[in-house]
Order: C-alpha cells, then sequence, then structure tokens
C-alpha cells in the first residue's frame, strides 16, 4: 500500500505519521518542475523526506523533457529513490499550465517525456492508473474495471513485468485487499483513506481493523501536532505555518468511522464506503466524540489550537473535553455547518455554511475582452486542437 501524492495533505509531518503506522512507500505533494528550478524555496521545501520514510519518491509537474531531467536531478540529491511523472491532477492550475492530466490528452508527448512511444515502452519502471478523469472528479465511482483491463492489456502485450498500482476509492484494508485480488493490480494507492484515518496502513498490514477509542485518537492527532512543531517550529512564525495544514487534516479526521469487516464488508462490495455518505447517528456519542467528528473549520481550528497548546496527551484530553461541553462549541453546532471552503481537489462533500473564520467573498467579474484578444483566444484554442491531433490526442478531450 503507498501513500498518494497528496495537494497540501501529503506535508513531511503527515507523512511522518504514516510511516510511524507501516507506511512503506510514499510520495512528497505534486512539485512545479520550473519553479523548483528557479529555486522556489516552497518548492524546495517539498522535496525534504521525514527520517522514517523507507521508500520516498518525488512528483513532479512538467510538459519539457530537458526540464524534466534536470527536476529529477534535484529530486535525487535531497535523497528521493524514484521520480514520479504527474499525468493525472485535475485542478485547474495544473490543467491550464499543460501539465497533469492535460498530459493524457497527448500520448505522444506522454511517452516522449519517458523517454518512447508509449508509457510502457517508454522504459516506465511502474505505473499508476486512477480510475477516474479529470471531469469526473469524485462524483462517481473509480472504475476498477478499467484498471483490471489495463492490467490485462499489458501482461498480453508483453508488458507484465512493469506493476501496475491501482488507486481510487479505497478507505478500509479489505476494499484494498478485494481490489487487487479482483484486478491483478500489484499494488494499491490510498488518499482520501489515508487522510480520514493514518493507521490504514497498519490495518493493511496487519490485516485487520483497528478502532481507537477517543483518546487514542487524540494521541494520534496531538502526534501530528508535535511533528508539524518539529517542521515548522514551535513559535509564532511556525504557528502561522502549521496552520495552513493542521485544522485543514481535521476535514478529514473528523469523517473517521471504524467500518468493521464483519458489517460493511458487503456493502462495500456494493458501492465503496468513501462513496457512500453512511450517516452515523449522534445520539449515544459523547460530547467529545461530537466534537471530534464535527464538519465545521471553526471546530477544526479550535481543536488545532488546543492540541498546539497541550503539554501532554492528558491534558489534550482535558481541554477538548472542555471544549466540548463549552458554549463556544454549542454555537458552532447551532450556526456552523459542513465547511465551504474545504480542498475540492481531493473531497466531494455536500456543501454548508462557512464557519467565522472562513467567510466566502464574492468573487468580482474580470475586465471584458475586446474583440482582438476574442480572436487571439480562439486562434490559440484552434492551434492547441491542431498540435494534440497531430501528436495523437484526443479533440475533445473524453
Amino acid at each position: 500500500m503507498i501513500l498518494a501524492p497528496l495537494t497540501r495533505g501529503g506535508n513531511l509531518p503527515f507523512r511522518r505519521l504514516c510511516a510511524d503506522f507501516g507506511m512503506e512507500t510514499s510520495m512528497s505533494e505534486m512539485i512545479y518542475a520550473r519553479s523548483l528550478l528557479r529555486g522556489d524555496k516552497i518548492e524546495k521545501a517539498r522535496l525534504r523526506r521525514a527520517r522514517n520514510e523507507h521508500v520516498y519518491g518525488v512528483q513532479l509537474a512538467t510538459n519539457q523533457i530537458s526540464e524534466g531531467l534536470e527536476a529529477a536531478k534535484e529530486a535525487e540529491k535531497a535523497g528521493a529513490d524514484f521520480v514520479d511523472l504527474n499525468c493525472g491532477c485535475p485542478i485547474h492550475d495544473a490543467t491550464r499550465r499543460g501539465l497533469g492530466s492535460s498530459l493524457l490528452r497527448s500520448p505522444k508527448k506522454l511517452g516522449n517525456l519517458v523517454n518512447g512511444r508509449a508509457i510502457r515502452e517508454a522504459g516506465a519502471s511502474a505505473v499508476t492508473i486512477h480510475g477516474r478523469t479529470a471531469q469526473q472528479g469524485y462524483s462517481n465511482n473509480a472504475d476498477w474495471t478499467l484498471i483490471q483491463k489495463a492490467v490485462q492489456d499489458g501482461k498480453d502485450e508483453g508488458f507484465g513485468h512493469i506493476p501496475v498500482i491501482g488507486n481510487g476509492d479505497i478507505l478500509t484494508h479489505y476494499e484494498a485487499r478485494r481490489r487487487m485480488d479482483e484486478s491483478s493490480v500489484d499494488s494499491v494507492m490510498v488518499g482520501r483513506g489515508a487522510l480520514s484515518k493514518p493507521w490504514i496502513f497498519k490495518e493493511f498490514n496487519e490485516n485487520e481493523t483497528w478502532a481507537p477509542d477517543t483518546n487514542e485518537r487524540i494521541e494520534v492527532y496531538r502526534t501530528l501536532a508535535n511533528y508539524m512543531k518539529d517542521h515548522f517550529g514551535d513559535d509564532s512564525m511556525g504557528r502561522k505555518k502549521a496552520f495552513n495544514f493542521l485544522p485543514w487534516h481535521f476535514e478529514f479526521l473528523s469523517r473517521y468511522n471504524p467500518y468493521p469487516e464483519d458489517k460493511f464488508s458487503a456493502q462495500s462490495a456494493e458501492k465503496p464506503l468513501i462513496q457512500s455518505r453512511i450517516t452515523i447517528s449522534t445520539d449515544d456519542l459523547s460530547p467529545l466524540e461530537i466534537l471530534l467528528s464535527n464538519r465545521c473549520h471553526d471546530a477544526h481550528n479550535l481543536i488545532a489550537g488546543l492540541l498546539w497548546d497541550s503539554d501532554s496527551n492528558a491534558n489534550a484530553v482535558k481541554k477538548l473535553n472542555e471544549l466540548a461541553e463549552s458554549s463556544e462549541f454549542r454555537e458552532i453546532l447551532s450556526n456552523g455547518g459542513v465547511n465551504k471552503g474545504e480542498d475540492t481537489v481531493l473531497t466531494n462533500l455536500p456543501k454548508g455554511r462557512a464557519g467565522k473564520w472562513e467567510k466566502r467573498r464574492d468573487r468580482k467579474p474580470g475586465p471584458k475582452r475586446n474583440d482582438e484578444e476574442i480572436r487571439k483566444i480562439r486562434a490559440d484554442r484552434a492551434a492547441k486542437k491542431a498540435t494534440i491531433l497531430e501528436e495523437g490526442g484526443v479533440w475533445p478531450p473524453q
């Protein structure tokens, strides 16, 4: 089981936490090769490897061969064991540059990046397939029948020696095992499943569900906060940097449910649990459990702050229990809602009202384009279409 390269979520402290739970292979957040070569400090920081990461790869986003080679050399200098070429990221910031999933529109260009006619023939050491399109996002289930077909096609064409890694909608160890058995992939990759419970690697390795109680979960969450202190610094500047990540993680951690195999295995075979919107009654939950499962960004900020300031696990439990019983949290329960500002790159949670720290700003319309600008845009699009078709791609993109 491999940790997926996760924008924002795949930060070094989180990967370090996953490694504590038996993660053996991981990847950096996506790094723009061009920005890295220009000396961008943020991209250079993303090269760093946690000391307990066993096999570590750096994911690069590029569409230029020379640029990719130079960036790969920088990754090697930083201690990476391998380099992963991103050709699946659907976010606009990547696709508008001709990176990420936009590379799939030009198979010839993608093959050239790996140095050959097609990915397998090009000499790729492994291929990861996320069974969904950029346009689909997380609105539908990942298509594992396509992944299975790709595995079989590879064997039929003489490329069975190249490992195929399957990715999409894995939340439990038994779903991971089933996907491996049914599709014949060599390994599986997890993203949202790991963000919801970093101990999914422990479950996979031991082939059984671990259902930590609230105190044990708080210990895990406080460990993540402490790893962020180690990484960013235990001062006001370090806290400011860390809080770009720590509260955000609770948008996923708050979704945790143990999903024991004896109760959910059959249901997961019909539809992936991560896509099922299973409603958990709060009637029998303690106030602390209700707090930890709250999906409002206001609550996530408060939880992160208490974890950061606590000097022990016992102190963290005490403070969080007090917060769960407080009028401040009761106000959040009354007036808050599912966070609007969460990262839609990774999640497809239903929309709700934003908390007081996450007010949505009205977007001002851009300037109107004149006739000459419109003609230029149309000409650029026509040229892009011609290039994609010439390189063996499909237009319009599927």
